[in-house]
């Protein structure tokens, strides 16, 4: 399985600064079979720091509206449904029923002024196709 391709998702600019934008992929799992693979980018300032959108406490989704992963000052991520509050820069649990646990995280890179997914194999739109196809990102 090769693990040294970028997938674009989104501009850089499409996720403003202290905010955060969910994605639905599918990913190529080790078997070759395809899974659902939900992440999360937040971008603060020029970093941007990924996720997989599932609390570690239930398994559940982290927002409880579509995009809502930030906590109401926007210094935190936030579970909507168990109100766990997760760190930014790491993703630990500081607070809610899983303190001490972690978000499991997304390697991400900034390519040419795209947010990019890197060390998985994505589902691509047409697998016959060996170049990158350059997946949309969520309106939000």
């Amino acid at each position: 399985m090769t693990t040294d391709v970028a997938y674009a998702i989104c501009s850089f600019n499409d996720i403003p600064s202290r905010r955060a934008m969910g994605f639905q992929l599918m990913i190529v799992a080790e078997d070759g079979s395809h899974r659902p693979w939900p992440i999360f980018v937040i971008r603060w300032g020029k970093q941007v720091f990924g996720y997989l959108n599932m609390c570690p406490h239930d398994k559940v989704n982290l927002d409880w509206e579509r995009n809502q992963f930030m906590d109401g000052n926007g210094l935190r991520i936030l579970c909507g449904k168990h109100g766990s509050l997760f760190e930014i820069g790491t993703g630990m649990c500081v607070d809610g029923p899983c303190k001490g646990e972690s978000l499991t995280p997304v390697a991400l890179s900034v390519i040419d002024g795209d947010i990019c997914v890197t060390g998985v194999t994505l589902v691509e739109d047409d697998e016959d196709n060996e170049e990158e196809t350059g997946l949309q990102c969520e309106e939000g």
